[in-house]
């Protein structure tokens, strides 16, 4: 029988607005204070990018559904999602500050980078998982526009120091792959996961 809704275990408003675009009913499965996130994003030494995003996307999906068993919510789909930046396959995370966030968007500058999205959807035992892949090139940043930019406050809490959606659109010359996957949330892939699964029509 398909489910009325899914839960989506994400803290991002885009991958909300995502979810939305396609019509998928949702609500949120949100970590508690006592739950520690960050710690399954840390990074193993020598990691692929598509390894690592994939790790870590497979490991939010077992403390969220942990954490569905423990409330003792509905039953439903649990939909979780990662998103991270790679240049020459070093993995650019989160900014630390506005300095973190020069640096990071100083090194794309003039480049080509990657980012890869990957989704892991679970319910009733089943597990189905997908990647997404984009090539963005950034166009040769001046300084200065670096420098506003990380003052704005755009890029902290955002891989690779930039949100697509927001002012780096104006940074970005050519994108292959998945727009909505660059925002954190690839369509394409979700909707073909949610019908395989069905949890979707």
């Amino acid at each position: 029988m398909q489910p009325s809704f899914i839960y989506l275990a994400s803290q991002s408003p885009r991958r909300s607005q995502l979810l939305a675009q396609l019509g998928v009913a949702h609500q949120l499965l949100l970590p508690s204070a006592d739950e520690d996130s960050e710690a399954l994003e840390v990074l193993v030494p020598g990691e692929a990018p598509r390894d690592y995003v994939q790790r870590v996307t497979a490991l939010k999906l077992q403390a969220a559904l942990a954490r569905l068993h423990r409330l003792g919510l509905a039953d439903a789909p649990v939909l979780c999602a990662d998103t991270t930046v790679a240049l020459d396959h070093d993995i650019l995370g989160k900014p630390a500050d506005a300095h973190d966030a020069q640096r990071m968007l100083g090194l794309l500058s003039g480049r080509t980078h990657q980012v890869f999205t990957a989704i892991a959807l679970g319910w009733r035992g089943r597990v189905e998982q997908a990647c997404s892949m984009s090539d963005v090139v950034f166009a040769t940043l001046q300084p200065e526009a670096i420098a506003r930019y990380a003052a704005s406050g755009e890029p902290l809490g955002k891989a690779g120091a930039y949100a697509v959606q927001g002012r780096a659109a104006a940074f970005i010359a050519k994108i292959e792959g998945s727009y909505s996957g660059i925002m954190g949330l690839p369509l394409f892939e979700t909707a073909h996961t949610l019908r395989t699964m069905g949890a979707w029509e």
